[in-house]
Formats: C-alpha cells, sequence, structure tokens
C-alpha cells in the first residue's frame, strides 16, 4: 500500500446523482456544471479552542487548514465555495482568527461567491466573516448539508468526518476518504486537527444500506476501495 500510494494522481471523477464530481487530494470536491468547490468541517481555530480549556496544541491548525483550501481553489478556480459546516470549531472562532489568517482567508475569497453552511460546531456566524450563510443549499440535482439524513434525497454531506484503514502485509494504512454510492456522498474533513471516523463504522451503514465506495487520500493519488473490502464484517 505504501507504493501503491505514491502514484501521482491528483484528482478523480465519479458521477453523482447524474453529475460529475472532481475528488481532489486535498480533500475538496468540485461540481464543474455548477462551477462551485465543496469543502467540509475545516474546524478551524480548534486549536485556540482547545487551548482555551488548557489542553495546549500547536497553534498552527487553522493556517494549515488554510493552505490546503487555498491548493483547492488554486486548482480549481471556482466561480464559488460551499464550506458544508463545521467551518469554526465553535462559535467563537471566527473572533480568535489571527491577523495573518484572517487575511488569507479574504485573498482565499476575494473574487468569488461564499456560502457557509452552518454545523453543529457554528450555528451562527457573525457579518465580519463575509459571504452568505445558510443552514442547507440546493444545487442541481443536490441538496449541500453538513449533517447527512439517511433516506432518498441525493446530497453532498460533512459531519462524519470519513476515514478508511487498509491492511497490507500485515500494515494498517489509515486515510481520509469520501464516501459514496452515486447519490450521496460524505465528505472527509478538511481540517487539520478534525479527526476521522472509520467508514465501516454503524453511522454509515442507514446512509449507505446498499454498500459504497470509499475514495481513499493517498500521498499523491486517490484510491477507490469497495465497502466489501475496507469492512470485513
Amino acid at each position: 500500500m505504501t507504493a501503491l500510494l505514491r502514484n501521482k494522481r491528483t484528482t478523480t471523477e465519479i458521477g453523482l446523482s447524474g453529475w460529475a464530481a472532481v475528488l481532489d487530494l486535498t480533500g475538496a470536491l468540485y461540481l464543474p456544471d455548477a462551477d462551485a468547490l465543496l469543502v467540509a468541517d475545516l474546524h478551524f481555530e480548534k486549536g485556540s479552542s482547545f487551548a482555551r480549556r488548557g489542553m495546549m496544541l500547536p497553534p498552527y491548525d487553522t493556517r494549515e487548514t488554510l493552505s490546503a483550501l487555498k491548493e483547492a481553489v488554486l486548482r480549481f478556480d471556482p466561480r464559488v465555495v460551499v464550506a458544508l459546516g463545521d467551518s469554526f470549531h465553535d462559535v467563537g472562532g471566527p473572533d480568535r482568527l489571527g491577523e495573518e489568517e484572517r487575511a488569507a482567508l479574504g485573498e482565499v475569497r476575494s473574487g468569488r461567491d461564499w456560502i457557509w453552511v452552518t454545523g453543529n460546531h457554528d450555528r451562527t456566524l457573525p457579518p465580519s466573516i463575509g459571504g452568505e450563510v445558510a443552514p442547507e443549499l440546493a444545487m442541481g440535482p443536490l441538496v449541500l448539508r453538513h449533517e447527512p439524513l439517511a433516506g432518498e434525497e441525493a446530497e453532498v454531506a460533512g459531519h462524519l468526518h470519513p476515514v478508511g484503514k487498509v491492511v497490507m502485509r500485515g500494515r494498517a494504512t489509515r486515510r481520509r476518504c469520501f464516501v459514496t454510492d452515486g447519490k450521496r456522498c460524505v465528505m472527509p474533513a478538511l481540517g487539520a486537527y478534525a479527526g476521522g471516523l472509520n467508514a465501516c463504522d454503524a453511522a454509515f451503514r442507514s446512509l449507505f444500506p446498499n454498500g459504497f465506495t470509499a475514495h481513499l487520500i493517498g500521498t499523491e493519488r486517490i484510491f477507490a476501495i469497495a465497502r466489501a473490502m475496507l469492512c470485513r464484517d
């Protein structure tokens, strides 16, 4: 697996409820039909949130997350960016942004529409952050929201921070992943400190009762692995 993860392929295209969707190595998803870039669970200022509670982490998570966000925006130059909730780790996160990080975010937002979908960590966002704020958003055949909802509706969501674990030759590799059945897609967290939930967890079963494909994000390319191969249950 380690050798495989060195093969270069920074994007891969899938079908998603009749639309093309481009999965990016950063963890972003691009919808060419809408010229829209989707990102999920940025969790800006998680480090500073933990620090306020006495749990000291290196205070560079926002900077690292912004770097990945900028990389995706530069690659696709989208008309619109939609952040699918939990963009800030708590409601005070926007106020704790450093000047450099605030300027970097403004630079990434410049020249394009920006929509913040609210999540369970950031149910409200101040006007000073810029852009539009919405609880969810319809885009073509898809509903864009933070928390995925079981049912027939086609959607792109975040919240669960999916990761896939692959074991080969006695070595385990754990990677962020997109989880999709061609109708619904649960996106990986883009945030540097976001953590992850195994895609084989029961939380995904009601969302994908007929199985899914996990698109694992390697070092330099994305790998598609069917649930039957990923989950030995």
